[in-house]
């Protein structure tokens, strides 16, 4: 059941990429960078958590450790996709790659961060009920 989980980051990594295309070309020009970024947050906190919510009907997990583990597994990806492919590849510096983080400028990435964390176990005790 893991590797199916593992294998469907690249299904949240498929959201992201087509949420940052929908800020950058539909919207970003109009309302400016920090309000598109935190239009866009919250667009893609939402398809996250449909795509989580079918993820865990499909195939429901089994406990809430098993939840929690997917959660960590999937944070770490995402970090570790982050960072790794926008500073190595696509050479961003890591002050530009940090500036997201900066909760005191508005910017909320971290909720994303947050919500792919906790999403896999509030839809088991979601589906448990």
């Amino acid at each position: 059941m893991i590797h199916k989980y593992i294998l469907s980051w690249f299904g949240l990594l498929f959201i992201a990429i087509i949420n940052g295309a929908l800020r950058d070309l539909v919207y970003k020009p109009f309302l400016g960078d920090l309000l598109s970024h935190q239009i866009s947050v919250a667009i893609g906190i939402s398809f996250f958590g449909f795509f989580i919510w079918y993820l865990s009907k499909r195939w429901p997990l089994s406990s809430s450790s098993q939840a929690w583990r997917i959660g960590f597994m999937w944070l770490s990806m995402t970090v570790a996709f982050e960072f790794l492919f926008f500073h190595f590849v696509r050479e961003v510096p890591w002050s530009i790659l940090l500036h997201d983080y900066n909760i005191l400028e508005g910017r909320v990435w971290i909720l994303v961060l947050v919500w792919v964390t906790i999403a896999p176990r509030l839809m088991w005790r979601w589906n448990k009920n």
